[in-house]
């Protein structure tokens, strides 16, 4: 998994897989979700991400 944001575009990128793209699907306004051939999610694009509740300069991760 790889998360990745822009601050020129105030886009947050997280990736899920390597599989190719195939579909995207803005299911709510400002998250897109990327999907694979086989319909598997391989990313998560959140546009204007600073805007958002989403704080795109901390990131934690947990292992539980």
């Amino acid at each position: 998994m790889k998360v990745k944001y822009d601050k020129e575009t105030d886009i947050l990128y997280i990736t899920l897989s390597d599989d190719k793209i195939v579909e995207s699907d803005e299911e709510k306004k400002g998250f897109i979700l990327d999907y694979s051939l086989s319909g598997n999610l391989v990313g998560i694009e959140v546009l204007n991400a600073s805007k958002s509740s989403i704080n795109p300069a901390k990131v934690e991760y947990e292992v539980a």
